[in-house]
């Protein structure tokens, strides 16, 4: 075969590979990257909730959470939870007591069911709604995903090999990014949610106790009215 020839052919077929191998790739779920779970519960008054997730030890874990408005938290009592992260052993690992939004990382040191516990015992009345999210990272040595790109081998005395680990650390770090930004999205839709229905429940507020105002205000001036008129109202009948 020509030289040329066999050039171009190896050329096309490097190409194809590559473009084969990013489809493969896109559409493959990913799962060496983490993953990570939303939750919205309501919390009774008097109650405690607690979530359990199990874990691989070397990985790590962050949660964030947020205590969303409701018409009783409002009315009364403030946004704030108990929150607390328990070992599989069951010892503390994270505590905060009256907080209304917080975000912790928790390295996984030893395999089982982490808690994670949300208490509203101390108010009486008020129940909360609460958002949570929680992203798992796998442990540095698990490499699930890297068995998938063990088996795409590339033509020997080519540079594809090369061009696989950069569009592999490029996918990587778009991932990562989307992922973040997903992240950052939600919890930023969870706020602007929280600061509208406050907004809403304090217009509610302020247009009824000023129509109720109104309504006193008109009450009050038509009584001192007819009180004054009836002060010189004089019924008695004069004779001329």
């Amino acid at each position: 075969m020509d030289s040329r020839l066999w050039k171009a052919w190896r050329t096309e077929t490097g190409y194809l590979f590559v473009a084969v191998t990013v489809v493969t790739l896109c559409l493959q779920p990913v799962r060496a990257f983490g993953q990570s779970q939303e939750f919205t519960f309501l919390l009774p008054a008097g109650r405690s909730e607690c979530f359990y997730q199990t874990a691989t030890k070397g990985g790590t874990m962050e949660v964030e959470y947020q205590v969303c408005v409701c018409v009783q938290v409002i009315a009364g009592a403030g946004m704030d939870v108990d929150f607390t992260i328990l070992s599989p052993q069951g010892f503390y690992i994270i505590t905060e007591l009256r907080q209304s939004d917080g975000i912790h990382m928790v390295d996984f040191t030893e395999e089982g069911d982490y808690q994670i516990c949300f208490d509203n015992s101390f108010s009486r009345f008020s129940e909360k709604s609460v958002f949570f999210e929680v992203i798992l990272e796998k442990p540095a040595g698990d490499v699930g995903g890297d068995d998938e790109w063990a088996g795409l081998g590339t033509p020997e005395g080519t540079q594809l090999e090369y061009k696989l680990d950069d569009i592999r650390e490029s996918l990587d770090s778009i991932h990562r990014r989307l992922e973040r930004s997903r992240q950052m999205q939600t919890v930023l839709r969870a706020f602007e949610a929280r600061d509208r229905n406050l907004l809403e429940d304090n217009l509610w507020r302020v247009s009824f106790w000023s129509c109720s105002s109104l309504l006193l205000l008109l009450a009050v001036a038509g009584t001192q009215v007819y009180t004054v008129r009836r002060l010189f109202d004089d019924k008695r009948r004069v004779c001329t």
